[in-house]
């Protein structure tokens, strides 16, 4: 009797359904480890664990982000695999790349947004002293004053700094020339150094240049200012009405994720968003924490994509 009971005790174990044992949950990063993204989504991946079970971060880089995007729209819509998207990802490189084998909306579906980052447009401080440049309307004076006389840096033709300074360029009635270089690092060296006038940078990047007094700030690019440097108006402030341009990331799944799914890694994020230590670790990024529903993030992709389209097809970017 013993042994009987033993069999039908293992026979309905194996026969529990498949949900009782947790799933792990896959987190694409498409970019290379130890950059913002990455660093964000492993510290969710640890603060999730409880609610979804592990969570484990594969960074899958390449073609500016569209590998790993694409990885996760072509996945099984069953929640176990999502992808930390951004805005190159799902706004920019649509209109950047000659084709790209994902669409940003039709292929996913949208989680939530985590966090977005302001750049700032920032000048090398001895340049801006000798031209008496202290403002973004002393900026804006002297580029349409000099048409041509100054230069700004970026990291490369489509990148967000090139982008925003376009949208600058277009929008505040100046020319200045663009200088591109092979990324971020490089070009904030060359501002650093004087081969360029102003650049449109990363807060988190450039915070250590302007606390030095080698760069001088000038105002942030998004529509409210930076709670890392609340003092410093931003450009629609400054005189740029609706001025809004910055690096921003957040969690999607593949197309046709069951409601409920959708709802239960919804609710694990924003709730791991909302502790003080993801709050804490946002803030070394100079990062503002932004929860959202899907519906909201998914009405902001779109705004966005349509932001971009405009600003891309202006400029001619292309990828390089």
């Amino acid at each position: 009797m013993k042994r009987r009971t033993l069999v039908a005790a293992t026979a309905a174990a194996l026969a529990l359904p498949a949900f009782a044992q947790p799933k792990t949950v896959r987190l694409v990063v498409p970019y290379p480890p130890g950059g913002p993204l990455d660093i964000v989504a492993r510290a969710l991946a640890e603060r999730v664990k409880d609610s979804l079970g592990p969570v484990v971060v594969e960074n899958r880089p390449g073609a500016g982000g569209n590998l790993g995007a694409d990885l996760v729209a072509k996945a099984a819509p069953d929640g176990n695999t999502i992808v930390m998207g951004a805005v190159a990802t799902h706004a920019i490189n649509p209109w950047l790349y000659a084709t790209i084998p994902y669409d940003p909306q039709r292929d996913f579906t949208p989680i939530t947004l985590v966090a977005q980052v302001p750049n700032v447009l920032v000048m090398n401080a001895e340049r801006a002293a000798q031209l008496k440049i202290a403002s973004y309307a002393d900026l804006v004076a002297y580029a349409k004053a000099n048409p041509g006389r100054l230069n700004y840096g970026s990291g490369g033709n489509g990148s967000a700094g090139h982008l925003a300074g376009e949208m600058f360029k277009a929008q505040a009635g100046v020319f200045a020339v663009h200088i591109p270089y092979a990324g971020g690092p490089p070009a904030q060296l060359a501002l650093v150094g004087g081969q360029v006038d102003f650049n449109f940078d990363n807060l988190a990047a450039a915070s250590a240049n302007i606390r030095s007094g080698k760069l001088k700030a000038l105002a942030v690019t998004t529509a409210k200012r930076s709670s890392a440097m609340p003092d410093l108006p931003t450009v629609a402030e400054a005189g740029l009405a609706g001025f809004d341009v910055g690096t921003w990331f957040g969690l999607f799944g593949p197309a046709k994720l069951p409601a409920d799914v959708t709802t239960k890694l919804n609710k694990a994020f924003v709730d791991a968003l909302a502790s003080p230590e993801m709050k804490a670790r946002l803030a070394t990024l100079m990062a503002e924490p932004s929860r959202t529903t899907p519906e909201q993030f998914g009405a902001f992709v779109k705004a966005e994509l349509a932001k971009y389209e405009k600003v891309v097809k202006a400029t001619g970017a292309r990828a390089d």
